[in-house]
């Protein structure tokens, strides 16, 4: 990479775009200056691009249309991210309004974990979260709260269960305190093998360490 920009100094003007949002501060910038690439291949990337319809399949998810063949739906991902709250229609219907209600549900539950408001089954605050998913199930946390952890908070571990063999699950669990640890199953649809399964083994777990509660 070195000799690649010693050798063209206009290499990150050349390769990379930013755009700007409708905020005064709001930019995003794409730099792929820094990989392997060249006029070539960047021009043959182009017209791959043209070839597989990416802008047609674009605008296609963004008019909510049920560009995800295998299950007949709108890959909508865009409706969580309209912070404009403009109108967003899926089969004639606007999705906005469910999208803020659930919005509001998870920012209210996180601010009771937060500040121990949501407690474990015998009272105490939550000291672990466990987020049971696979792919982007685990790898969106995941990035979440690594790029967020300077914002954590310091009585809260969290862990990450993705892999269907059960060793990942049994040696998250192997420290943990049932009274103390909050399960969060992540998936789109619920039907994922391994989130299921993985979830049940959790539940497993949980009732056969969890303690009787007696009044």
């Amino acid at each position: 990479m070195k000799k690649e920009f010693s050798q063209d100094p206009q290499r990150f003007a050349r390769f990379s775009r930013s755009f700007k949002g409708t905020g005064t501060d709001s930019q995003l910038l794409l730099d792929f200056s820094k990989n392997l690439i060249t006029a070539e291949t960047f021009q043959l990337l182009l017209r791959l691009a043209e070839e597989a319809g990416v802008a047609e399949w674009r605008d296609r998810m963004f008019r909510g249309e049920h560009i995800n063949i295998t299950e007949d739906r709108a890959v909508y991902h865009v409706a969580l991210r309209n912070v404009s709250n403009e109108r967003m229609e899926v089969d004639g219907q606007d999705v906005m309004p469910d999208v803020n209600r659930v919005l509001q549900q998870i920012q209210t539950m996180c601010h009771a974990v937060h500040n121990g408001a949501w407690r474990g089954y015998t009272g105490k605050t939550i000291t672990d979260v466990v987020n049971i998913g696979i792919g982007g199930s685990d790898l969106g946390p995941v990035m979440v709260t690594e790029a967020l952890r300077h914002y954590a908070v310091p009585t809260i571990r969290m862990h990450f269960v993705s892999n269907i063999d059960g060793t990942h699950l049994a040696e998250t669990v192997k420290t943990l305190n049932p009274e103390t640890t909050l399960f969060i199953v992540t998936s789109k649809t619920f039907t994922t093998q391994e989130t299921i399964t993985n979830a049940k083994s959790a539940r497993t777990w949980f009732l056969d360490t969890a303690k009787e509660v007696t009044c």
